[in-house]
């Protein structure tokens, strides 16, 4: 069936020229009729000179681009894309490691592939669309997966009832679309821990913040560890492993708190040195004294759009500086945002608030962001979302 087409407003294709991968509603001057949402349509300019190729959306971001080549998106489409993305991965050598079997496949955008994110637990696959057309695709994608990865995936779990949107009224139920396994355990850097591609946020773990544990392992000999937004213990079990002398996990959700429990019980079976609170972050640090000296703030996106910015914002320097009174003197802070529209001079500006209202005196160690398996497109810099400060504090 032959594409249709999207026509853009005259001088509307620059930033597609520049390579950005989002076609706004606002450069579009008309389009041939009968699209429907998911469909693959083909971007020209006002004088009809070919400029994209890619799903069609109702929204503000109208169309994402798949390639500025005039091709078909078909079978070997998928597969040139989850190849090239899984050579990015071997080449990091997360693939092949005995001690991870868990690692980010495809991150949208940053390979290419934007609207879908598929992360890697041992031999299951968690598939994620967040666009109708990547929905519509979503057997093709699992088809070609499969195929690329051989026998190191034979599972593939699709998760995306929360991330499509609610008014395509797709009607999407989550489960298996290849196999099916009740093995949920996977390792990360030689840790297990259960994955919850069930009822659990994102694809079931934050994948996310593996090589940012990595490093709070490091600074967690002999302190006392208070891990907020803990959800499944990432961090928490991280700091036992490197010593810690005590490890207080806190959720807001029961069944995190659960699941943490679990994990912790997995790698450290009746090790008496974790505890964990289903609490309130704000209400438990108003409660606890100046007993930690390792705090972890890794709290769920406070902005998700643009116009919630302003008080994203006062929510971060609020809670910094929640943690700036109480975190003991020398104690280390790692502190995060993963809300995309909150930029890391916003996140800096925010902690440096905090610190200033606080009358701490604070240097940062480290500055962190996200992984190299979720790469950044170079032409997409809405991709990075992920940022964190190590901070010593006096």
């Amino acid at each position: 069936m032959k594409n249709k087409h999207v026509y853009l407003k005259s001088g509307k294709e620059e930033s597609l020229r520049r390579f950005h991968p989002w076609v706004f509603s606002g450069a579009i001057h008309h389009a041939d009729p009968g699209i429907n949402e998911g469909d693959i349509v083909r971007v020209v300019s006002a004088d009809g000179t070919f400029i994209a190729v890619g799903h069609y959306q109702i929204g503000s971001i109208a169309v994402r681009v798949l390639s500025f080549k005039d091709i078909e998106i078909d079978g070997q489409f998928w597969r040139s894309r989850i190849s090239s993305a899984l050579k990015v991965r071997s080449l990091l050598g997360v693939t092949s490691s005995e001690n991870n079997n868990t690692y980010r496949l495809v991150h949208g955008e940053g390979d290419h592939l934007p609207g879908l994110v598929i992360d890697i637990y041992g031999d299951t696959a968690v598939m994620q669309a967040h666009s109708v057309g990547m929905h519509m695709e979503r057997i093709h994608i699992a088809e070609a997966l499969v195929e690329v990865m051989g026998n190191a995936v034979t599972n593939v779990y699709y998760k995306s009832e929360t991330t499509l949107p609610y008014k395509a009224e797709l009607g999407q139920e989550d489960g298996f679309l290849i196999g099916g396994s009740s093995n949920d355990v996977a390792k990360e850097n030689g840790l297990l821990f259960h994955v919850d591609w069930l009822k659990g946020q994102k694809t079931g773990f934050f994948v996310d913040q593996r090589d940012n544990r990595s490093l709070l392992e490091k600074y967690s000999s002999g302190r006392t560890v208070l891990n907020m937004f803990c959800y499944t213990g990432g961090f928490s079990f991280y700091a036992m492993r490197g010593g810690a002398k005590a490890v207080h996990s806190v959720d807001s959700s029961a069944k995190a708190i659960e699941l943490t429990k679990k994990n912790v019980e997995l790698n450290f079976p009746g090790d008496p040195r974790h505890e964990a609170f289903c609490e309130d972050a704000f209400e438990f640090l108003n409660r606890v004294g100046d007993r930690y000296d390792l705090i972890i703030l890794d709290p769920p996106a406070f902005a998700k759009h643009r116009a919630a910015l302003h008080n994203a914002l006062k929510g971060y320097t609020r809670l910094n500086l929640k943690a700036f009174e109480k975190i003991k003197e020398g104690g280390i802070l790692f502190t995060f945002s993963c809300s995309q529209v909150v930029t890391k001079d916003n996140f800096r500006n925010a902690v440096f608030t905090a610190a200033a209202m606080a009358g701490r005196k604070v240097r940062i160690l480290h500055q962190l962001h996200q992984p190299a398996d979720h790469p950044i497109n170079i032409f997409h810099p809405e991709g990075e979302y992920l940022k964190g400060l190590v901070l010593y504090v006096e």
